[in-house]
């Protein structure tokens, strides 16, 4: 079916103008004033703002191997409900692909049931384990967005610059967890004032910065395109600083929680709790200037979701990961944009345009390009209610806040995946 959408205030990839966009085909044909197109289906869009589909590049979709905690099915489902047309998968799975075998265990699932697109990782690591032997690169390379070990740092430097030069002989991304091992001493929060006070362990901030630092180094050594996951240190941003201007081929991201929430902000709720932390008021105003001069080039959503029962321990006792998707644009437009932080545009830029250039990921709102398009309603308020959430997971540090912004159609590849 083609479909004629009209009267919204469309993204042309520096501002937003009233303008028709004409779907056929399944792409984008035309965009520009007063498009007639007598056998098209008109949807009507007055003051809608309609964008590309956000990108998510990184994302725990808990299949194969956890699918109590989520499944392919209503992960995607959720993510389309928040206007995003592609994700891109962490291997923290059972079995994890780390071979062209186990990949297919999880493609085969993504083929069935994905609602939107997704981008599988493989491991970095054999077995996932961060030590060890590397997985093969060449086999994989073709059918992976990117390379990681996400939920745990690769300890070995030599391992490290192994990973990464055959990242670079094949022009692939390496994404990183950083965090040595060393420094983690039993820590599950921030090691802060809120954890002195209430008696908690403390995860060090040196524990991330220390391996940003070093594979900053082997990146520049080795050519690669490196990409930092969940920056959530001033002191990572700094180092991320200087290697952007020193050329070396850095990207980063930081999500959601990271820029709005500090260990202030924590309650003995395990859903103040993931990993890493939320680390101090000055971490989290480094973040926000990150974003702002463009050294942090990407927000994603770490959406990590855990059982009610996995996440209802506590700080202490609770699995480390809270659930991102459904939140993401609402809590970031209401604290970031309109108080006049950052411009919708810049937002759109780290949720859309600047995933989908670093992971060479196409679509979007492109004449010629797959139709991947979000429509957003930014005037419509609520309040965060966890229990109506797509996801299976439910932990939030976000819950109850009232937000304004929310995704009222999600089109991908052309078609209509998620409308109120």
């Amino acid at each position: 079916m083609e479909f004629l959408l009209t009267g919204g205030m469309v993204f042309n990839g520096l501002s937003f103008s009233k303008s028709d966009i004409l779907i056929r085909n399944f792409n984008v044909f035309k965009i520009g004033p007063h498009i007639y197109s007598p056998f098209s289906k008109v949807l009507s869009f007055k003051n809608k703002y309609i964008i590309p589909g956000f990108v998510d590049v990184h994302v725990h979709l808990r299949e194969p191997g956890f699918s109590y905690k989520e499944t392919i099915k209503s992960g995607t489902s959720a993510a389309a409900s928040a206007g995003y047309t592609a994700v891109c998968a962490m291997p923290n799975l059972n079995p994890p692909p780390d071979c062209i075998d186990n990949l297919k265990q999880q493609t085969d699932i993504i083929e069935k049931d994905s609602v939107i697109t997704v981008f599988p990782y493989a491991s970095i690591t054999k077995g996932q384990k961060g030590d060890g032997e590397l997985v093969d690169f060449a086999a994989l390379k073709d059918k992976v967005i990117a390379f990681s070990d996400d939920g745990r740092g690769v300890q070995s430097i030599e391992l490290m610059e192994k990973a990464m030069k055959k990242a670079a002989e094949y022009d692939c991304i390496i994404a990183a967890h950083c965090e040595d091992n060393s420094l983690i001493n039993g820590g599950y929060i921030h090691d802060g004032r809120y954890a002195r006070e209430h008696g908690h362990k403390g995860i060090s901030s040196e524990s991330e910065y220390i391996q940003v630092e070093r594979d900053l180094n082997l990146a520049k050594k080795t050519g690669c395109r490196y990409h930092v996951c969940h920056v959530s240190t001033s002191r990572s941003v700094s180092l991320i600083r200087k290697a952007k201007a020193e050329g070396v081929r850095v990207s980063a991201e930081t999500a959601p929680h990271y820029l709005l929430l500090c260990d202030e902000d924590l309650q003995e709720d395990g859903r103040f709790k993931m990993n890493p932390p939320l680390r101090s008021r000055e971490d989290r105003d480094a973040l926000v200037e990150g974003i702002i001069d463009g050294t942090i080039d990407i927000i994603a959503t770490d959406h990590a979701p855990h059982s009610n029962e996995e996440k209802s321990k506590g700080l202490s006792g609770s699995l480390m990961g809270v659930v991102g998707l459904e939140t993401a644009f609402p809590v970031l437009y209401t604290k970031l944009v309109k108080i006049g932080i950052i411009s919708i545009e810049k937002l759109i830029e780290l949720m859309c345009l600047n995933p989908r250039k670093i992971f060479r990921i196409g679509g979007g709102l492109n004449t010629g390009q797959s139709a991947d398009i979000a429509i957003l309603d930014l005037d419509r308020e609520y309040t965060i209610k966890p229990e109506r959430f797509i996801s299976r997971g439910r932990s939030t540090p976000f819950e109850e806040m009232q937000v304004s912004g929310k995704n009222i159609m999600t089109l991908h590849r052309g078609e209509i995946v998620w409308q109120e």
